[in-house]
């Protein structure tokens, strides 16, 4: 004899649907928690190693995510996280200042932006390059177009806006470690755009941008 279909036992049978999925999404948590940690650790340590010269130790400081990388005891560098809204979403870099104020390197760690325009801020390499020794004592940290010494990449400018104001959040924190630093930016004239509106308006007002 059939089951007798009524609200009870519907209630029971979703209830017990619940429970099931759920534990089956909690189970894959627990076993992809820890690779996929693993591999977000992995690469911040690829890149801090990318964007800093030789070093042999490293002590990281959560408060302001920052490493700071020793070389014996001299300080060589500091390795800093930095992130901003890009024109897709999320920017987040990781920015290699030398005990000098000087930019030593950049690496992308994520971002949401469009594939095939402002994406190419982790393959361009003309775009990352000028990053290299990039010294903001002596160069103004804005794009060419806002009357500064980067270098956009091509028909993403707010990208590229969003990657210089990353880098210069980045050497805003090491001023803070080094007061006497030349690293402080010379004016603050980046201006990156954090909401649809405005990058509606950005896109209308720039030909070339993203």
């Amino acid at each position: 004899m059939a089951a007798k279909s009524n609200l009870t036992n519907m209630v029971l049978v979703l209830g017990l649907v619940c429970l099931l999925c759920s534990a089956v999404l909690g189970g894959a948590y627990v076993i992809t928690k820890a690779p996929i940690e693993a591999a977000a650790a992995a690469k911040t340590q690829q890149a801090v190693a990318q964007v800093l010269p030789h070093f042999e130790t490293l002590e990281y400081n959560d408060d302001a995510n920052y490493y700071t990388a020793k070389d014996g005891e001299a300080v060589v560098g500091y390795a800093i996280e930095s992130s901003v809204v890009g024109f897709g979403g999320p920017l987040s870099l990781m920015v290699g200042v030398t005990a000098d104020g000087v930019v030593y390197n950049t690496s992308v760690l994520s971002h949401s932006e469009t594939p095939g325009l402002g994406a190419k801020c982790s393959t361009d390499a003309k775009f990352i390059d000028q990053w290299r020794g990039f010294d903001p004592s002596v160069k103004k940290i804005s794009v060419k177009k806002d009357g500064g010494d980067v270098d956009a990449i091509t028909a993403s400018t707010i990208t590229s806006r969003a990657y210089t104001l990353a880098v210069e959040n980045a050497l805003n924190v090491f001023s803070t470690l080094d007061p006497s630093s030349p690293a402080a930016p010379q004016d603050d004239s980046t201006v990156i755009l954090s909401d649809s509106e405005e990058s509606t308006n950005e896109v209308k007002e720039d030909n070339d941008n993203e």
